[in-house]
């Protein structure tokens, strides 16, 4: 199904009138035994889509809570290989989008042709590189779309618009707009600079936009969701599943349910 899945999945959100909620979890942090049972417990709460990150050992983009859970995962074993293994054992019981957040690195180790040929015999619908750059793409993006799979780009505050409508254009399952400038990590609220860059970003975007990095409260998903189309979150989902505190994870999904605005 690959980027097909992904669109189905915004399509039902904007019927119903929501924002679509996508959470992060790291794979193999806790030991696969969690995976089935984590991403069953997303599907069935309301996610949209699953990013599942790939553990590597200099995660440029991560805080610390994301880059503790990484670590936590290669302690355990975790690997690339191993990953999509478990993935495609799972995957006919677990029919949520799964996008994978993996740096380059690991791909290039695995084999980029390999990498997307397995990616699709997994069941993955998509993938995230923040450190693959727009204009070097070229080098893997062919044989993402060889398998059907959507390469999901990344827009920042500090991107021109004109980048920003270039990486728009050809952007795929949606389009991922970070809200801080620096690491992931919890903010305090949500400036009206940001709130602009998400209405700009929003203009130029043919797919949905997701606002990522730095959400952590309910308060802050209804504040992005007035300007964009769902949001990302990652380090609040991480710690709260350590607390396993799956209440308040329901309760930031809910909040991505109250916009009362459908997607355009």
């Amino acid at each position: 199904m690959g980027k097909q899945k992904i669109q189905e999945a915004f399509a039902e959100v904007e019927t119903r009138g929501e924002k679509a909620f996508i959470p992060y979890i790291m794979a193999g942090d806790g030991g696969f035994g969690k995976l089935k049972e984590e991403l069953l417990f997303f599907e069935n709460a309301g996610a949209t889509v699953v990013e599942l990150g790939i553990p590597f050992s200099d995660p440029v983009a991560d805080g610390p809570t994301i880059q503790k859970a990484g670590q936590r995962a290669l302690e355990q074993g975790t690997t690339l290989e191993l990953v999509l293994k478990h993935v495609k054992e799972i995957r006919k019981e677990v029919k949520i989008p799964i996008v994978l957040m993996t740096y380059l690195n690991p791909v290039f180790a695995y084999g980029i042709p390999r990498f997307a040929e397995d990616c699709k015999a997994a069941g993955v619908d998509g993938c995230i590189i923040p450190d693959l750059p727009f204009e070097e793409e070229q080098i893997i993006s062919g044989h993402l779309a060889k398998s059907e799979l959507a390469l999901i780009r990344l827009v920042t505050l500090t991107s021109s618009k004109d980048r920003i409508a270039k990486l728009a254009e050809s952007a795929e399952g949606f389009l991922y707009a970070v809200t801080i400038t620096g690491i992931t990590g919890a903010r305090d609220s949500f400036s009206q600079e940001v709130t602009a860059y998400l209405k700009q970003v929003k203009e130029l975007s043919p797919i949905p936009v997701l606002a990522g990095f730095g959400i952590s409260t309910p308060e802050h998903v209804t504040a992005a969701i007035q300007a964009c189309d769902g949001v990302i979150v990652g380090s609040r989902i991480i710690d709260l599943i350590e607390k396993n505190d799956l209440d308040a994870i329901k309760e930031l999904i809910h909040a991505s349910k109250k916009s009362g605005i459908t997607l355009s």
